[in-house]
């Protein structure tokens, strides 16, 4: 069991990027042309031995608005709506396939929403069957969709087992039921764990569920009883992620009242409960938010080293090129990130024009790659091999990096990092604070340029 020392999270609970990305997406900006995208696209379908894909599909419906939501949705009953956005996606796989080399292969797929679930059986066949006759998949490969269990069929689950889905992973939030009322979304326990029964039964290689902290009325107690619920359901991952209250940004989240959310003395200790009650039960304590069985991938990838981090969190698969397309979606090639325009009319108009959709996006620097780099192995390895870095980038690092190491001397007293001259070593506790000390190595933050508004580290 982890040993949570409440006074150094309150002493570095303060906003910060969750680092699914560096330069983080706030560094963005809508200079960055489709021209650019797809001459990257161009350049890294070049030659041999060239990366495995990752492709990621945003499928933005849902049928209520949850008020804590944070994601790009569209809360919708219209099937006309759902079936023409379909019919627009497959338009976009059509234009990324015609400049992939046909003999790349696809290590990871993932459906994210909204609620891809929100698509009924027919649908998720439909656009399965046409991503797989566009790209050939590894046999091996990591196909992961998040659902939510209101409204779904069994039928929807073997639609995704037969098309080649083996994860899954949805959202409970917390099973009491007064929070559910504040928030929107009723989930009642018995519609989890028969939703968990069935993705069991169709052999679905893992499922994690998702939970969040700080909502309206949650105490200690009564997000025990959710904690002890989760563990007695066992899926393979767990993410405890902690609600950010930002309606300035979410409009719909005015809908929660602050004061029915829990002072932050009560969320921390919610957290640190939280914490030692999955890892006594035996889960792994992966960084940050994210909880797995000793056996899953995910902590595999841990002890072994090849931790991954992209825009849908912790991840096993390092170094392949990610096409994310739909409305929002961001994709990731070895010197650009890209961001697809926000609004359906602008997303359909641009195919219409058979132009790539991209709203925005970001063309890396060498210093820009040298920062991902270490931000990366910091996230995900939680140390990092100094030489290694001075010989893949020709730096001296105490020189180069000498305001990050100087930010990390007090990590160091609080026993959250040690440093020498070879390495950089995180501490359990400090893989709680990780994006904390993530930022000791952020050249937008160092050089004041990041003027954006981010959720608390904790």
């Amino acid at each position: 069991m982890i040993n949570i020392d409440l006074d150094i999270i309150r002493k570095y609970d303060r906003p910060g990027p969750r680092y699914t990305s560096y330069p983080t997406a706030p560094q963005f900006n809508e200079n960055f042309r489709y021209e650019q995208f797809l001459e990257e696209v161009v350049k890294t379908n070049y030659g041999s031995n060239l990366p495995d894909l990752s492709l990621y599909y945003h499928l933005p419906f849902c049928d209520t608005l949850c008020y804590f939501c944070g994601c790009n949705m569209i809360i919708t009953r219209n099937r006309d709506r759902v079936k023409e956005y379909i019919k627009y996606l497959k338009k976009e796989i059509d234009m990324v396939r015609t400049y992939i080399l046909p003999d790349r292969k696809v290590a990871q797929l993932h459906w994210g929403g909204g609620t891809p679930t929100h698509l009924d059986p027919d649908e998720i066949q439909d656009l399965i069957n046409y991503i797989n006759g566009n790209f050939e998949f590894k046999n091996d490969a990591e196909e992961g969709c998040e659902i939510d269990p209101r409204g779904l069929t069994r039928e929807h689950l073997e639609a995704l087992r037969n098309g080649g889905f083996n994860r899954i992973s949805m959202g409970v939030q917390d099973f009491n039921y007064k929070v559910q009322k504040a928030t929107n979304r009723i989930q009642p326990e018995d519609i989890t764990r028969q939703t968990v029964q069935w993705v069991r039964e169709l052999g679905f290689h893992s499922i994690n569920l998702d939970l969040i902290y700080g909502l309206s009325f949650q105490s200690v107690s009564t997000f025990a009883e959710t904690v002890d619920k989760i563990i007695d359901i066992s899926p393979d991952r767990i993410a405890v992620f902690n609600y950010a209250h930002v309606p300035w940004m979410k409009k719909h989240m005015a809908l929660i009242h602050p004061e029915d959310l829990p002072v932050p003395e009560e969320k921390l200790q919610i957290l640190k409960m939280t914490i030692e009650k999955l890892t006594t039960a035996g889960y792994v304590f992966i960084g940050m938010d994210h909880f797995a069985k000793p056996e899953d991938e995910l902590a595999v990838a841990l002890r072994e080293k090849k931790l991954y981090r992209n825009f849908q969190g912790y991840s096993t698969n390092a170094g392949a090129d990610l096409y994310a397309m739909g409305i929002t979606a961001i994709g990731q090639l070895p010197r650009i990130y890209s961001q697809n325009f926000k609004t359906e009319k602008e997303y359909f108009n641009a195919l219409d024009n058979e132009i790539f959709p991209i709203m925005k996006g970001y063309k890396l620097n060498d210093d820009d790659v040298l920062r991902r780099y270490v931000i990366t192995k910091i996230m995900c390895d939680f140390e990092l091999d100094i030489k290694k870095v001075e010989s893949e980038f020709g730096i001296n690092f105490k020189e180069y990096f000498a305001a990050g190491l100087n930010g990390l001397k007090e990590m160091i007293d609080d026993d959250l990092v040690s440093v020498n001259d070879d390495m950089i070593k995180v501490t359990e506790m400090g893989r709680l604070l990780i994006r904390n000390i993530a930022m000791n190595f952020d050249g937008y933050i160092e050089r004041k340029e990041d003027k954006a508004k981010y959720s608390r580290t904790v």
